[in-house]
């Protein structure tokens, strides 16, 4: 019997990657509330040769909501949304395809949650960069090896963000 004063074990498993934001909708299921969805195309392998990873994620926590909210005009517009983001709670949906030249064969989907948006840019410029938690601030302080922030190495040299454009960012541009 558990109480509310014990703690109990918890094991996350996070990914973290930069991706192309597509299909952002509204899923009303038949049981259950409605929630905000979207895809990711996760850019994974090397920078000159990236391979393409699809995450159908449940949009979680009401800032992630809200800015993915915002990337709906860029998106339907068909404007190149690529975002920094952390997903939680993977795992894995089989499928059989309805229509197109695989109807009747099964699929997988990876599906997860996405639980945070650390910037976002579209068609290149960059239009939201989150600010650092203090308690983020103070780890980098203790570990200086590690960064939450995009290097070169985690993007194409198109797509990395420099010091100098973070600096001119503010935490939320206006408008895409």
């Amino acid at each position: 019997m558990t109480t509310s004063s014990e703690k109990s074990n918890f094991f996350d498993l996070h990914i973290t990657g930069l991706g192309y934001l597509n299909r952002i909708r509204e899923v009303k299921p038949k049981k259950g509330d409605a929630f905000l969805a979207c895809d990711i195309a996760a850019l994974n392998g090397p920078s000159d040769k990236p391979e393409y990873r699809r995450f159908d994620v449940r949009v979680s926590g009401s800032e992630a909501q809200h800015l993915i909210r915002r990337c709906v005009p860029a998106v339907e517009a068909e404007r190149k949304v690529l975002i920094g983001f952390r997903l939680g709670d993977l795992w894995t949906d089989i499928f059989t395809y309805s229509k197109g030249k695989r109807v009747g064969e099964q699929g997988v989907s990876l599906k997860a949650r996405l639980l945070f948006v650390s910037w976002i840019k579209v068609d290149g410029q960059l239009v939201y960069k989150a600010e650092p938690k203090a308690s983020e601030e103070a780890a980098r302080d203790e570990a200086p090896s590690v960064s939450s922030e995009l290097t070169a190495q985690d993007a194409p040299a198109s797509e990395a963000v420099s010091d100098d454009e973070a600096a001119e960012v503010p935490a939320l541009a206006e408008s895409f």
